[in-house]
């Protein structure tokens, strides 16, 4: 029989492999009691699918016996990969689905909930990506039920009497706070719009580029969402009156401030759901008009795309892209766009790249290209030649870059 605990952290032991939700599904209550009682870490493996910039757990710091798996690099992920205590698994979300489903199982799996409605179900509230994929095949479940928690509508949902344990406490949820966009970040917002027909069904991220595209599809009008995580784009979209009424926004998380939540808990239309349904390209390519809409670190004038490793520095993970990609690509009348800015480090860098080199990662290949926008325009990359999509790509670049990247195209093309 369930029964209320007096501590998350007494369900953990070491040796035990424990899921932990990450991003608007972090406990913060969770950290808290590991902090005042750090032995309760020792030993053991936090699987937790952390987001650089948004979660702010570090497990790793709680004790130096404590273990790390995740997906994306972070400065804990970093340090701990260096003293042989972290695994970072390189893999996109299809390749994460597969994990969590034939993966070995979690000895405990942990969800922050909502608390019980009148039927007895607990919301995820604000993050149902991954948890009820590890949740089902855990040996053990533990709830954490915060009042705090906004209650939302979704595909999976929790009886306290489906637990093996359970604690109740306010922690204020995760917040969020926008980045600041620039001119030139409304400028490529405001060419991605001109791609954007009403009636389309759109994907896209964080960042200031979809903060910018909220503004610019104001005057849009039926559009529709079904992407990985939504922000305050969404609330944009919505108070403009372009999203259409009638359509269901799905979606796995939701990142913003406590106005936002609010706003979130409100929105009958909007559904949460795991990111086996977010992010199944088999769904998304039967959506007509799929838009999907990406950031990236540079792309190459093959049309490959890299978006996780700057510098040589990895910065994050292939996370949804590639899904989002592929099924885009297969939509009727769908289209997969990348923005980017032409230059990185005041100028000083070209995005555009003759060829992804050994401090890259392809995160996308040259098979996935299509759209490629930058301040300088679009590139249309689908149906092209090769010398036609470096030409394109070319002529969007920085224009004191193109001589050179002209250059090293011809150069090349001579050796392909």
């Amino acid at each position: 029989m369930p029964r209320r605990l007096k501590r998350l952290s007494d369900a953990l032991r070491p040796g035990m492999r424990v899921f932990v939700p990450a991003m608007a599904g972090e406990s913060a209550w969770l950290t808290q009691e590991l902090l005042a009682d750090p032995e309760r870490a020792a030993g053991v493996d936090f699987c937790a699918f952390q987001f650089p910039g948004i979660d702010r757990s570090d497990y790793l710091a709680l004790h130096p016996q404590a273990r790390l798996t995740g997906c994306f690099m972070s400065p804990s992920m970093r340090a701990g990969m260096a003293a042989g205590r972290s695994r970072l698994l390189p893999l996109d979300y299809a390749g994460l689905i597969h994990y969590l489903r034939h993966g070995p199982a979690f000895d405990v799996a942990i969800a922050q909930v909502s608390p019980p409605d009148a039927d007895g179900r607990c919301s995820l509230g604000l993050s149902s990506d991954f948890t009820p994929l590890a949740w089902v095949r855990a040996t053990s479940r533990i709830a954490h039920v915060n009042p705090l928690l906004p209650r939302t509508r979704g595909s999976f949902t929790i009886s306290l009497s489906e637990t093996d344990g359970w604690v109740e406490a306010e922690s204020a949820p995760p917040t969020y706070s926008d980045p600041a966009v620039n001119d030139i970040d409304r400028g490529i917002a405001r060419t991605v719009a001109g791609l954007i027909r009403d009636g389309d069904t759109l994907q896209f991220g964080i960042g200031t580029i979809p903060l910018a595209l909220g503004q610019a599809l104001a005057s849009h009008r039926r559009l529709r969402l079904h992407t990985g995580m939504v922000t305050r784009t969404l609330q944009h979209l919505w108070e403009a009156g372009a999203l259409d009424r009638d359509a269901r926004i799905i979606t796995g998380v939701a990142l913003g401030d406590r106005d936002f939540h609010r706003f979130v808990a409100e929105l009958p239309p909007l559904w949460f759901t795991d990111v086996s349904q977010t992010h199944h390209a088999g769904h998304i390519a039967v959506t007509p008009r799929f838009i999907a809409v990406n950031a990236a670190v540079e792309v190459d004038l093959f049309g490959q795309v890299n978006s996780e490793r700057m510098g040589g520095a990895l910065q994050a993970g292939a996370g949804g892209l590639p899904a989002f990609a592929q099924g885009a690509l297969a939509s009727e009348g769908g289209r997969l766009i990348i923005c980017l800015r032409a230059t990185a480090a005041r100028g000083t860098v070209s995005r555009i790249v003759p060829s992804l080199g050994d401090k890259a990662v392809c995160t996308l290949g040259r098979h996935l290209a299509d759209t490629v926008v930058t301040e300088y325009g679009i590139a249309e990359l689908r149906h092209r030649s090769v010398s036609e999509r470096a030409e394109a790509l070319i002529a969007i670049a920085a224009p004191e870059r193109r001589e050179e990247l002209s250059q090293s195209w011809a150069a090349i093309r001579s050796s392909l």
